[in-house]
C-alpha cells in the first residue's frame, strides 16, 4: 500500500472555462478543455487545476447512461478517432510501473481516477483530486502537458479499481484531449 497516495472525490456542481493560465505571479497552472463522444459532439467539459497535493480535476458531462462510469488518465491527447484508442493505455512512467487500481496493493497506476455517477438524466458533475498527475512538472508524478499531452477517457462501466488491467470499466465513451499550449 503506498502511504503517499490520496486520491478523493467530492460531487460538484461547477463548470469553468479558463484556458491555460500561469501568467500572474503564483497563479496556478490551469486547463480546461471539452469532453466529446466518439462522433465529436461536445457533451461536457474539463478542468484541471495544479495544486500543493495533485491536480483538482472539474468535470460536467452529459450524455451518459444513468449510473457509475470509470475515468482514467491516458498517454495521448487524441480524442478524434472510433473508441478514443488513439489516446494510449494509461499515463505511467519507466519508474512507476504499478498495476491497475486504487484499491489494488501494488497499485495504482498515474491514470487511475474514482468513478463518478450520471443521474438518470445521464448528467455527472464530479470534483477530485490526484497526487499522481501534475500539470507544472512537479517530481514523481506523471506530466499531464508533456510532448503529446494526455487524455481524460471516461468508460461505459464503473472500475472496480482491482481487476487487470483496466477494473471492468468497459468502452470508452467520452474523451478530453489535454494538449500542452502551442
Amino acid at each position: 500500500m503506498r502511504s503517499t497516495h490520496y486520491l478523493a472525490c467530492a460531487l460538484a456542481a461547477f463548470v469553468a472555462g479558463v484556458g491555460l493560465a500561469s501568467a500572474q505571479t503564483n497563479a496556478p497552472v490551469t486547463a480546461s478543455t471539452d469532453i466529446v463522444r466518439a462522433d465529436g459532439e461536445r457533451v461536457g467539459e474539463l478542468t484541471l487545476t495544479e495544486g500543493p497535493a495533485g491536480v483538482l480535476i472539474r468535470i460536467s458531462v452529459s450524455g451518459l447512461t444513468p449510473g457509475w462510469h470509470a475515468m482514467h488518465f491516458h498517454a495521448v491527447a487524441e480524442c478524434s478517432d472510433a473508441g478514443f484508442q488513439a489516446s494510449g493505455s494509461h499515463v505511467n512512467s519507466a519508474e512507476h510501473a504499478a498495476p491497475h487500481g486504487l484499491l489494488n496493493p501494488d497499485g495504482p497506476d498515474f491514470g487511475d481516477l474514482p468513478n463518478i455517477y450520471a443521474g438518470p438524466d445521464g448528467t455527472a458533475y464530479a470534483e477530485a483530486i490526484s497526487n499522481l498527475v501534475t500539470l507544472a512538472d512537479a517530481e514523481h508524478r506523471a506530466q499531464l502537458l508533456d510532448a503529446d499531452g494526455s487524455a481524460l477517457v471516461i468508460h461505459a462501466s464503473a472500475d472496480d479499481h482491482i481487476s487487470q488491467p483496466i477494473g471492468g470499466a468497459g468502452d470508452r465513451v467520452a474523451c478530453a484531449a489535454i494538449q500542452p499550449a502551442s
